[in-house]
């Protein structure tokens, strides 16, 4: 059953998608206010639901259907501000805590908010990577200094610092193949590329990109390694080669998009939370994103 799903699978990823189909092309998901102006996170389900943060209040994860119906989905402790999302292989939901330093685990079925990992000498984690064998990357900006780090979290809950003395690191993805990754600063709007060792650790840092306005925030990566990163203040999602070369640009229904991810049933669907107007904002790619893939790969479909 597993090969049969996996070989389906990499059917899925190989279709090109269809002619008439209109794709970078943004909408609406949900009504404006239903999400606070600090709408992050966000992650999909195997079943196509989309979490965020913030529903309605500052303490909540909401849960909203391929449909745009949304709803909360669990109130978080009121001594936390969440972040970005991540599912894991054990199905697990993790969730960056930046005011706490922690790293929270929630179980989808149960409902149950468990602190996973926590570091009190970072600054604040704020975006989360999944790596292929469950462990994490967080990034650890400094605001107020205009600094940032990255740590590794093992699957344990041991942290690792693997980067520092950097500016604003913020959105943060792996390549395909786990062997490099990418993590752009938002007030120095730089791109960096790592090589990743196998015990985690990061070397050869290089820059792949720098844009001369306007911030960054949240990024994924698709199957074929590119690079999706939101343009807080511009309004848009650019979409990068590995290399760095824009690919294309999507003009959004907001100017503020902190984060994206990957859903839809063939995970071409890119969800956009957007801080403008406290909404989720949708569009669809060519290529299915990375995470997704890995749902599947995970036996979570």
């Amino acid at each position: 059953m597993h090969h049969r799903l996996l070989a389906v699978l990499a059917l899925l990823t190989c279709l090109p998608a269809h002619a008439e189909e209109p794709l970078f092309k943004a909408s609406a998901l949900t009504p404006e206010g239903q999400f606070t102006g600090g709408i992050e996170g966000p992650a999909c389900d195997a079943q196509g639901n989309i979490f965020c943060v913030k529903f309605g209040n500052e303490h909540t994860l909401g849960k909203t259907t391929p449909e745009g119906k949304a709803e909360l989905f669990v109130d978080l402790p009121k001594t936390t501000k969440a972040n970005g999302i991540r599912f894991g292989p054990d199905g697990m939901m993790y969730v960056a805590d930046y005011t706490g330093h922690n790293i929270l685990r929630v179980n989808p079925k149960t409902k149950e908010i468990t602190t996973f990992a926590h570091e009190p000498t970072m600054n604040q984690p704020n975006d989360l990577c999944m790596a292929a064998d469950g462990t994490l990357y967080a990034s650890d900006p400094n605001w107020k200094e205009k600094t940032g780090q990255i740590w590794h979290i093992s699957r344990e809950g041991k942290f690792t610092k693997v980067a520092e003395n950097m500016g604003t690191t913020n959105g943060i993805d792996l390549s395909p193949d786990g062997k490099t990754l990418y993590v752009n600063e938002s007030i120095q709007r730089m791109v960096w590329a790592f090589d990743v060792k196998p015990d985690g650790a990061l070397t050869g840092k290089r820059l792949i990109k720098e844009f001369p306005d306007h911030g960054f925030d949240g990024m994924r990566v698709d199957v074929d390694g590119n690079l999706y990163i939101t343009r807080h203040g511009k309004g848009t999602v650019v979409k990068l080669s590995p290399k760095g070369e824009v690919l294309q640009e999507i003009t959004l229904t907001g100017k503020n998009p902190s984060n994206l991810c990957f859903g839809g049933p063939d995970g071409r669907t890119i969800y956009v939370t957007e801080m403008e107007h406290g909404q989720l904002v949708q569009f669809r790619v060519d290529r299915p994103g990375l995470e997704w893939q890995r749902l599947g790969e995970w036996k979570l479909r």
